[in-house]
């Protein structure tokens, strides 16, 4: 019997949490479950190296930026050629394709909200909600990454409480691991040290993961504080925008040499090893995969108080919760782990325990097994699917389609 296949609508396959997410989820899902294909409405990028199952093609639409019509056109080619017997978009982008699913074929169409975008931090966007609302007569099944998400779409959007389903995000806890240590391959030359205390965090530098507030907080930290500037380093693992700038403002305060910014990297588990606590100061958040891999490398996490930030951090416990856009008060929260060597391991300690008891990967896939069968269930839909016939592609492979 043919699994059924799911096919997984994104805006665009690299770098990035909702994305790692995905990946992880395919990876880990049993082949005899389900089968996948993932359709990216503009381009891939190496990124899609990371799904190590051989039967996943990946079609490209290569949309244009603004309104682009035809993409509807290639979208609707696409579905009708894989035949899917569950479609899932991802994220406001790709809403609106759960539309032209329900005109290809009678496949089961979930939505998945994994955060919001600068644009729309509170998702107040009247516009936004009233279209959310108008697609929810396409969507049989909402999955939300935090009760945050979860919440906001039936409060605030006005969508039914019994379609929307919350799924928290996991993290391979085998990959991310506790191991401190200072051999950091690539870092400038006696740049770390064994009383170093490394502050770091991960992420693409653009406006909403607001990396400059980090920034502002370190060189206030540098700057403010005597013995600082010889132990304290900041460590910032990726690339985007935000990069130029946030190089600019540790020249300007002549911190340039306390600090490495790497730009992107893949090693990023070997990364966290040197890290002693992790900090991200988004201005909004779903499910941080970052915050997750930080804690089940056994370190601490400080995070603005946004979106679902609340609900993996334990206040004092496991790390600490700040104001969004407040360098001052960042930077005195870090400034308790320069006065308490210890409090770094403590709960980092407490993070890794959270980490594998709450946020394992088998718990996500877990969940995710059980919507999509309920959702085929409430299509009455069976559990055999078509082999997705494509031209010119063998099953065997995993393709990569340009329609």
């Amino acid at each position: 019997m043919t699994p059924p296949l799911i096919v997984h609508v994104i805006f665009r396959l690299a770098t990035g949490g909702l994305e790692n997410g995905l990946v992880n989820l395919i990876n880990m899902m049993p082949r005899e479950r389900y089968r996948h294909a993932i359709v990216s409405l503009t381009d891939v990028t190496d990124f899609r190296e990371r799904i190590a199952r051989d039967d996943v093609p990946v079609v490209v639409l290569h949309k244009k930026p603004g309104h682009d019509m035809g993409v509807y056109w290639r979208a609707w080619k696409a579905l009708r050629t894989l035949r899917p017997d569950v479609v899932h978009t991802r994220n406001f982008p790709a809403l609106e394709f759960l539309a032209v699913s329900a005109c290809a074929g009678p496949a089961a169409r979930v939505h998945g909200e994994h955060g919001r975008e600068i644009y729309d931090l509170a998702g107040t966007n009247r516009v936004h909600n009233v279209f959310r609302k108008v697609m929810n007569l396409f969507v049989h099944r909402y999955v939300a990454v935090s009760r945050d998400l979860a919440e906001w779409l039936v409060a605030t959007v006005g969508l039914p409480a019994r379609k929307v389903t919350q799924v928290y995000n996991g993290v391979d806890t085998a990959r991310f691991h506790p191991c401190r240590t200072r051999e950091l391959p690539g870092a400038p030359p006696g740049f770390l040290s064994s009383n170093s205390l490394v502050i770091g965090t991960v992420g693409r530098m653009q406006q909403v993961k607001d990396q400059i507030t980090l920034v502002r907080a370190f060189t206030h930290l540098v700057n403010t504080v005597p013995e600082a500037r010889q132990v304290v380093r900041l460590i910032m693992v990726g690339d985007g925008p935000l990069l130029e700038e946030s190089q600019r403002i540790l020249n300007s305060e002549q911190c340039a040499s306390c600090a490495w910014l790497t730009g992107a990297r893949s090693n990023v588990a070997e990364i966290l090893h040197a890290f002693d606590v992790f900090v991200l100061p988004s201005l909004a958040e779903g499910i941080s995969n970052t915050i997750l891999e930080a804690m089940a490398s056994g370190l601490p996490v400080v995070a603005t108080r946004v979106g679902g930030n609340v609900e993996l951090i334990e206040e004092g416990q496991t790390g600490f919760l700040v104001p969004a856009a407040d360098p001052v008060a960042l930077a005195l929260v870090l400034r308790r782990y320069l006065d308490d060597p210890q409090l770094s391991a403590r709960q980092g300690a407490e993070g890794r325990k959270r980490a594998e008891s709450q946020f394992g990967l088998d718990a996500m896939v877990a969940h995710y097994l059980d919507m999509y069968d309920g959702v085929l269930a409430g299509k009455g839909r069976h559990a055999e699917a078509r082999r997705p016939k494509i031209a010119g592609v063998s099953n065997d492979v995993r393709p990569l389609r340009n329609l």
